[in-house]
């Protein structure tokens, strides 16, 4: 599941807010829609949005891991891959492979507990196609799916589990919470991506009796929105819909809240994790409960911001730790709200305990003001507007709400409760819900250190994959094709719809002008919502630092947050708190940016921020130790994630030992305690300097009020001569090189394999862009992905690309896969490579020329694609119509040229190797890759060295 869908979908559980607008016309924002119900029960929401040539199509259905049977759990997440494959009428890849050719953004689908999700953007001109493929999934699929496929999805799901889970720090937390806040027989105790075992054995029956009982039109809702004709689109739904048969009538869950009768601690000693980490959680309500709105605002208050009282005790004062985490999930049947404190390395969790009740006794003592409330909720009326900014957040806004509240239009009461919280209220719920009230603790330290956990703590029952070489339950065989019954229909539904009209591509007219002390400042006005999205962008960043001492840009980007020389840190996260305004300063590799949205009512204030905060950093000594604090709390955190010492490793191997792009942003443990703030000051005096600076701008403000309030920043920031370095490539790997890291008991391996290749700036950069879509850029249509994931099962996700910038960047292919299958894996990644050239087909080209022409109608419709699109034209001096001449790359692009590209861009015997994974099992199977022994690098990487 995307992580972005994950963040939306929490997001509209606390929208609200329009009503905070009153004095100007975003008091006047709303979604409007119309819903049709068909007699079999679907329930269809229209919502047109004629802003962008695109399409979003959602089909959700009303069940999710809570509707599961004991011992079969994990069975609503399996079952959403599997509705993915094939069905009657689409054909093997099914919605994925037709995703390809109409240029679609990928369809995806999501899992919780109360639901499952599938979705796309599309063209608009593929609408009908769309409709088509949705139905046939509701009512033409489940005769497609047979023991073999069953099998092999088994397996991709429990890569999934591996890698987001088994072989993640901290990943058995949400299970360990789950069985001790929940009773057994409640639908929440065990977690939606459920257990191997129960995996394992699933049955093809299983799977046809859930498909009947949830998989029917009474149990679903459609949501289309975007740029389409309503009318027109009523008949398809008719059309390809109506003829469906209702399924057996569904009774809705009741609420069951839980109540715990004891606190519960509980401990584990974790493989991955570096830091200790104390959690706290508590049972509280559903959703829409009255009380779920003042516990959104309690939980932000408490640990959000300067004056949160958490951060105030536990970060400023006892600097046990940089950040503390609260929320809550509120579900449909039950809810709860978690506190999460990842202490620095070696901090005894019992301090840790201590000091959260120091950090409630404050909170009781001082309560919440008007202020802390006006300035929450400001932030959450920009989220609102920022969650509506495409046409897909639109479409799953309405279902949630038709689904949970029993109405698309429910988002006017929720409006209403959240304006209606009050500093009672807020203290209301914590009384109710939290004050002495029994919890779920849990201690998670790194293996080896049981000493820091919370004192009378039990171990935590976790269950551990062990990984067995050539298991007898992942062998399958799928056949090349099946043979199945087809379901009938009043017409021929083999006949895939043809295209509508072809969308008018709107690409956003930029404007561009030079301030007087040579701030380059870009701009595209977009009055779509009434808001504001900005980015400066100054070059720099870690290529201007001492390969001895990095991370110095990183921790004065930070330093740059933590007030000005007028505001104290507190008062300026106040000032841009309570504009609604979100703005951050950020180091990077390449660059220093200072980011933000704001409302646009508000756009002129949010730059009198950004000016002080670029023009006048306050340098607070207090601050820069708790700054690096953080940064040395993130490197040993990041010192046993599988995926960041792949990443750590692999860019080492790239650019060789002592290579400032060797080096993380971070820096390394031993740089970053060497730091002072002498360093940081030099790094700005010299560096910092509008000549290597651009202004980009996007949202609801012309050119001439973008520009106005930027009038005291051109006057007071003076130029001065920077020079950027540049890198030249180094050349590719006369032979390839196996590299191999040891994470003993890994459950899965990572890989990265591929080499140092070109700049963004190259001629052949967007062509060998468009060789790589097929071989590993393309998602479900890629050679990778088919093979890995869809033909052998086993990877959750594999894919590759070129990662150019004015500099040279890497081509890379990456994925986790089964730790019992590392060599299998690495061998078919290489039979892949070598045989692209050759076969690559015409109707390869086709699909690659159809996917990057017609997923064009989607490149602008966010701002957020409108600001990376001017970063684009002020990072490489493109015109702003560079979109068409790629369109002509593409066009004109030929199936030798493509084969050619692939042989001087891809070639597998001209790589580096890199494997993270269990030494101990897999090392020495590696050597069959025919690049020699394979050369072990754990102690020569670890971080630091």
């Amino acid at each position: 599941m995307n992580n972005q869908i994950k963040k939306l979908l929490v997001l509209i559980g606390v929208v609200g807010l329009i009503g905070a607008c009153s004095q100007n016309k975003q008091a006047d924002f709303t979604v409007n829609y119309e819903k049709m119900t068909l007699d079999n029960g679907l329930e269809v929401i229209f919502h047109k949005d004629e802003s962008d040539p695109v399409t979003a199509v959602a089909l959700t259905f009303h069940v999710g891991s809570a509707r599961e049977k004991e011992g079969k759990t994990g069975f609503a997440h399996l079952f959403e891959h599997l509705l993915f494959l094939e069905s009657e009428n689409l054909g093997k890849g099914g919605l994925d492979k037709m995703s390809s050719r109409i240029g679609g953004s990928g369809a995806n689908g999501s899992t919780s507990r109360d639901r499952t999700n599938y979705f796309q953007t599309v063209p608009n001109d593929a609408l009908e196609k769309m409709i088509w493929a949705e139905a046939d999934k509701l009512g033409y699929f489940i005769n497609t799916v047979t023991e073999e496929v069953v099998a092999k999805e088994k397996q991709v799901v429990k890569n999934e589990k591996r890698q987001g889970v088994d072989n993640q720090p901290y990943g058995h937390v949400n299970y360990v919470v789950g069985k001790n806040l929940y009773p057994e027989s409640h639908p929440y105790n065990w977690q939606v991506i459920g257990s191997l075992e129960d995996l394992q054995n699933a049955t093809l029956a299983d799977v046809k009796e859930f498909y009947r009982k949830w998989y029917v039109p009474n149990n679903a809702t459609l949501v289309i929105a975007g740029d389409f004709d309503v009318a027109q689109a009523k008949e398809w739904v008719h059309k390809y819909f109506d003829e469906i048969p209702r399924g057996e009538e569904i009774t809705p869950l009741p609420k069951q809240p839980v109540t715990l009768t004891e606190t519960k601690e509980l401990y584990y000693e974790d493989n991955f994790a570096r830091l200790p980490e104390f959690r706290m959680v508590w049972p509280t309500v559903e959703q829409y409960h009255p009380d779920t709105y003042a516990l959104d605002v309690l939980t932000q208050f408490l640990v959000d911001g300067k004056t949160a009282p958490f951060n105030q005790v536990l970060v400023e004062d006892k600097q046990l730790t940089s950040n503390v985490f609260m929320f809550s999930q509120n579900s449909e049947i039950a809810g709860e709200t978690a506190l999460i404190v990842r202490a620095y390395p070696n901090t005894d969790l019992d301090e840790v305990k201590i000091a959260v009740q120091e950090a409630f006794n404050k909170f009781e003592e001082e309560g919440i003001s008007d202020k802390d409330l006006k300035r929450i909720k400001a932030g959450i009326e920009t989220q609102f507007y920022n969650g509506l900014s495409s046409v897909l957040g639109k479409a799953f806004q309405l279902a949630q709400y038709n689904i949970f509240a029993g109405d698309p239009g429910y988002i006017n009461k929720d409006i209403e409760y959240v304006l209606a919280v009050t500093k009672e209220d807020v203290m209301t719920v914590y009384e109710k819900y939290i004050k002495g009230k029994n919890y779920v603790a849990t201690s998670f330290v790194p293996k080896g250190q049981k000493e820091l956990i919370v004192e009378g703590s039990v171990p935590a029952e976790v269950v551990e994959e062990k990984i067995v070489q050539g298991a007898a339950n992942e062998q399958f065989t799928l056949p090349a094709s099946s043979e199945y019954e087809k379901t009938p229909s009043s017409f021929d539904r083999s006949v895939e719809p043809p295209y509508g009209d072809n969308p008018d591509v709107k690409v956003p007219d930029v404007w561009n002008t030079t301030l007087s002390n040579g701030l380059a400042v870009h701009g595209i006005e977009n009055n779509e919502l009434p808001i504001v999205q900005f980015r400066l962008e100054i070059d720099g960043g870690l290529m201007l630092e001492d390969p001895s001492k990095t991370g110095v840009s990183n921790l004065m980007a930070e330093l740059m947050n933590k007030g000005t020389a007028n505001k104290t840190p507190a008062e300026l996260e106040e000032a841009i708190n309570l504009l609604g305004a979100t703005i951050r300063v950020s180091g990077g590799k390449e660059a220093i940016t200072i980011s933000g949205t704001t409302l646009t009512r508000n756009y002129d204030a949010t730059m009198q921020l950004v000016e002080e905060m670029l023009l006048e950093p306050r340098w607070d000594e207090t601050e820069f130790d708790l700054a690096k604090q953080s940064v040395l709390s993130n490197i040993a955190q990041q010192s046993a994630n599988p995926n960041s010492i792949a990443a750590s490793v692999y860019n080492k191997l790239l650019f060789g030992e002592g290579h400032i792009m060797s080096y993380d942003a971070n820096g390394t443990t031993e740089s970053v305690e060497s730091i002072t703030l002498d360093d940081l000051k030099a790094y700005y005096n010299n560096y910092i300097s509008p000549s290597v600076a651009d202004f980009m701008v996007v949202g609801d403000v012309n050119k001439s009020e973008a520009v106005a309030p930027l009038s005291s920043i051109e006057e007071k920031w003076a130029s001065k001569e920077v020079e950027i370095p540049t890198f030249t490539a180094m050349s590719k790997p006369d032979q390839s090189k196996v590299y191999f890291y040891d994470v003993p008991n890994a459950k899965q391996s990572v890989i990265r394999f591929g080499y140092l290749a070109m700049p963004e700036t190259h001629d052949d950069y967007y062509k060998a862009t468009v060789m790589n879509y097929i071989l590993g850029g393309g998602g479900f249509a890629s050679r990778l992905t088919q093979e890995l994931r869809e033909g052998k099962g086993y990877t959750y996700g594999i894919g590759s690309g070129f990662n150019g910038s004015k500099n040279a960047g890497a081509f890379v292919i990456s994925s986790g896969v089964r730790t019992n299958v590392t060599y299998e894996s690495a061998a078919a990644v290489k039979e892949i490579l070598e045989n692209y050239p050759n076969t690559f087909s015409d109707k390869d080209l086709e699909t690659t020329k159809s996917f990057l022409l017609k997923s064009n109608a989607r490149r602008f419709e966010t701002l957020g694609a409108k600001l990376n699109m001017l970063d684009d034209i002020s990072e490489y001096g493109w015109e702003a119509d560079y979109v068409s001449e790629r369109e002509e790359i593409v066009k004109n692009i030929t199936k030798e040229e493509i084969s050619e590209l692939a042989k001087k861009y891809a070639n597998p015997n001209q790589m580096i190797y890199v494997v993270v994974g269990d030494a101990k099992t897999q090392f020495d199977r590696l050597e069959r890759l025919g690049f020699g022994e394979p050369i072990l690098i754990t102690n020569q990487f670890k971080e630091g060295n």
